[in-house]
C-alpha cells in the first residue's frame, strides 16, 4: 500500500506552521517532517514528529544550500524511509519556506521505485492572513524577508506565492481574512481547487484521497495553457486575458516590458519572438517582478501569445492598448538582426532552425 503524502508549500512560517499543526492532528495516524534551509550556513534540518512528540532531528551540510541539493540529499530519501517504516498511514511533508512543491511533485513522478511507497495526495499552499494581498502583489523580495532558498535567489514574494497557489489543491489562509485576498486567492487558485480560512476547513479525509491530479494541475499551470479561463468572481478582483496568433517585437518588447510586467497584479502565460519562432517562452510575474524564459518546443502546435493579468482594484486601462503595440504587425517588415535579439541573458544565444 502507497502512503499518501501531504506536500506543504509557503513564504512564511508562521502560517505554513500553524498549518502544518492543524494537519498533523486532522490526518490518520501521521508523521510529519519539517526541512529548513539556513543559506548562510549552507546548513538543511530536518524535524520529524507525531503526535507523541518530536521523533528525530537532523542537520546535513549542503554542497550547495538550494532546493535541489535540498530535495536530493535529505527530503526525498527521508520521505521513503518514512513511507517504507509502516508505522503511520499518512506523512505531511512541510517543504523550505519558498520551495515550490511542483519541483517534488515532479522529482517523485519521474521515480517509479519510489511510487511503490509513496504517492502525494495533496498540495497544500498556506497563506499568512496578516497582508495576503501584498504577499501576492507585492514587490517585496524573498531575501529581504530571510526566506531566500539560495544565495543567487532573488525571487519575488508574490512570484512565489502566486505560483503555490496555482499549483495547489488546497489554498489555507492561517486564520480568518480579508474578503478580496480570499476573493484573490480564488481567482488564482486552479478551478475546483479549495481555499480555506483555517485548518477547520480542511478535511484530513480528502487530503489522503487522490486530491492532486497531475494532469489537471499541468494543464492549470502551463504556460502554453489555451483553455478559456473562469470569470473571476469577487468585488474589486480583475482579470483581463490578452491573446493574439503574433509575436512580440523583440526590439518593442525589451524597451518596455515595464509596460505589462509591473505593478500590483499577477501576470503569466507565454510569448513568442520572430528571432526565435519555434521556442514557446515563458512568462511570469507578480507585484513589478518579471522573469521570462525558454518554456518549450511549439512543435507541433502553431505559436501563440497569451498573457493573463489578474489584479485588486481596477485594471489599468492601458494594458490592451500596450499589449497591441508590442505585437509585430500583420504588415510590418523585419527590422531585427537574425543574429542577436537582446534577449540573450534571458533565453540564450538564438539557435538558427533549419
Amino acid at each position: 500500500m502507497r502512503v499518501p503524502v501531504v506536500l506543504l508549500s509557503g513564504v512564511d512560517p508562521d502560517a505554513m506552521a500553524t498549518t502544518m499543526v492543524g494537519l498533523q492532528f486532522d490526518l490518520p495516524d501521521a508523521v510529519a517532517v519539517r526541512h529548513a534551509i539556513d543559506v548562510d550556513r549552507q546548513l538543511l534540518t530536518r524535524t520529524v514528529s507525531d503526535v507523541t512528540g518530536v521523533i528525530e532531528q537532523h542537520e546535513t551540510f549542503l554542497d550547495h544550500a538550494c532546493v535541489s541539493c535540498a530535495m536530493r540529499e535529505d527530503i526525498v530519501p527521508t520521505l521513503e524511509r518514512l513511507a517504507r517504516d509502516g508505522r503511520w498511514q499518512s506523512i505531511v511533508a512541510h517543504l523550505p519556506v519558498g520551495a515550490e512543491a511542483a519541483h517534488l511533485c515532479s522529482a517523485l513522478a519521474l521515480d517509479s521505485r519510489l511510487a511503490r511507497f509513496l504517492r502525494v495526495s495533496a498540495v497544500v499552499a498556506a497563506i499568512g492572513s496578516a497582508q495576503p494581498v501584498r504577499d501576492l502583489l507585492g514587490d517585496d523580495l524573498l531575501v529581504e524577508r530571510g526566506h531566500h532558498c539560495s544565495p543567487g535567489d532573488r525571487r519575488g514574494v508574490g512570484e512565489v506565492l502566486a505560483a503555490m497557489v496555482e499549483y495547489a489543491d488546497v489554498t489555507v489562509f492561517d486564520d480568518a481574512t480579508e474578503p478580496v485576498a480570499r476573493d484573490l486567492a480564488t481567482a488564482l487558485a486552479r478551478p475546483g481547487s479549495t481555499v480555506a480560512e483555517g485548518s477547520h476547513g480542511l478535511s484530513g479525509g480528502s487530503l489522503v484521497g487522490h486530491l492532486h491530479r497531475h494532469t489537471q494541475t499541468h494543464a492549470w499551470t502551463s504556460p502554453t495553457r489555451t483553455d478559456a479561463l473562469p470569470e473571476a468572481r469577487g468585488e474589486g478582483i480583475w482579470r483581463v486575458d490578452l491573446q493574439s496568433l503574433q509575436p512580440f517585437h523583440p526590439e518593442r518588447l525589451l524597451e518596455s516590458l515595464d509596460r505589462l510586467g509591473t505593478g500590483a497584479h499577477r501576470s503569466r502565460g507565454c510569448f513568442w519572438l520572430p528571432t526565435r519562432p519555434d521556442r514557446a517562452l515563458a512568462w511570469d510575474g507578480a507585484g513589478g517582478q518579471l522573469s521570462i524564459g525558454d518554456h518549450a518546443a511549439w512543435a507541433p502546435r502553431r505559436p501563440f501569445t497569451r498573457i493573463v493579468l489578474t489584479g485588486v482594484g481596477a485594471a489599468p486601462a492601458d494594458l490592451r492598448p500596450a499589449f497591441a503595440e508590442l505585437l509585430v504587425g500583420m504588415d510590418e517588415r523585419p527590422s531585427w538582426s537574425a543574429d542577436e535579439d537582446g534577449f540573450e541573458p534571458w533565453l540564450g544565444p538564438i539557435r538558427l532552425v533549419a
